[in-house]
């Protein structure tokens, strides 16, 4: 429980932290930053440990992993976080259970379960609630869009290390996010980005921080937890973070808590609750469905 706790308290602090990191540098850019500086972190980590480079398919499959968990998935984010607060953007990130649940069956992982419907459907309510202010004007459209696309390259991502040869966490970490910094920093200089270090005492903790604590501490914490608990229970991650991320948000952003805001996201964390994390009778006595 402690380690889960503090796993929820270190990733709900990475959207409010991108925010600040968004105003002084140029979104693709400061997820290069992140991603080359967190990988440098894990590949020290792998040296330490002896850990040697996997070969052929395997590493491939960590390559691509890395471009789909932290190069498309983060350059989206960071681009919807110019524009939106971090409350409604980690509010949409909870989604991420149950798109990955609906993209196993899709590709034929899993079996369709009915509550996974409902729980679409519960969600869905609440995403149209919440964002019921880019019709308004007050959030661009693109935005919004950029991070749904940045949920379904996460769901994917955690789809396709079903696929893949195992691979130590660590190292799958560190391959992922040497891949991804490649990928951001190319796409930061034909984006035309301005290649700048940090000026503002905010933005250098920002950093700090998203490196530190959001990406290794984060993911280490986060591994740890599937390790003892097993991924359906360690899932409940995303459904606790927002909450801590619209307080942060609140308290350091000045995020308004308006009625859209508090009335939507029950309604997405519900669907996600039902789609994704309950699991049946016959599945909690370890038989699959319907047998």
């Amino acid at each position: 429980m402690a380690l889960f706790a503090a796993c929820v308290v270190l990733a709900g602090g990475n959207a409010v932290a991108v925010r600040f990191s968004n105003r002084e540098l140029d979104p693709l850019w400061g997820a290069a930053l992140r991603f080359g500086a967190a990988s440098l972190v894990l590949l020290a980590v792998m040296a330490l440990q002896r850990r040697e480079l996997p070969r052929g398919r395997a590493l491939a499959g960590a390559v691509l992993f890395g471009v789909l968990n932290f190069g498309v998935t983060f350059a989206l984010a960071y681009y919807a976080l110019v524009r939106i607060h971090a409350g409604l953007g980690q509010t949409l990130l909870s989604l991420v259970p149950l798109a990955t649940l609906l993209l196993a069956v899709a590709q034929r992982l899993e079996r369709f379960r009915l509550l996974a419907g409902i729980g679409t459907l519960c969600a869905t309510a609440g995403v149209a609630v919440v964002s019921r202010a880019p019709f308004q004007g007050s959030v661009p459209t693109l935005s919004l869009l950029a991070m749904l696309g940045s949920v379904v390259s996460f769901a994917e991502s955690i789809v396709l290390v079903r696929k893949l040869p195992k691979v130590h966490p660590v190292t799958m970490n560190a391959i992922g996010m040497t891949a991804a910094a490649v990928l951001l920093f190319a796409g930061s200089a034909a984006a035309g980005d301005t290649w700048k270090l940090p000026e503002r005492a905010a933005t250098w903790w920002a950093l700090a921080y998203v490196v530190v604590a959001g990406s290794v501490l984060t993911f280490v914490l986060y591994l740890m937890v599937i390790q003892r608990w097993g991924a359906s229970r360690a899932a409940y991650l995303f459904v606790c973070v927002p909450v801590v991320t619209i307080l942060l948000s609140a308290r350091l952003d000045d995020e308004p808590l308006t009625a859209s805001l508090l009335l939507g996201t029950p309604l997405i964390l519900l669907g996600v609750y039902l789609g994704a994390l309950r699991r049946g009778d016959a599945e909690q006595r370890g038989r699959p469905p319907g047998r």
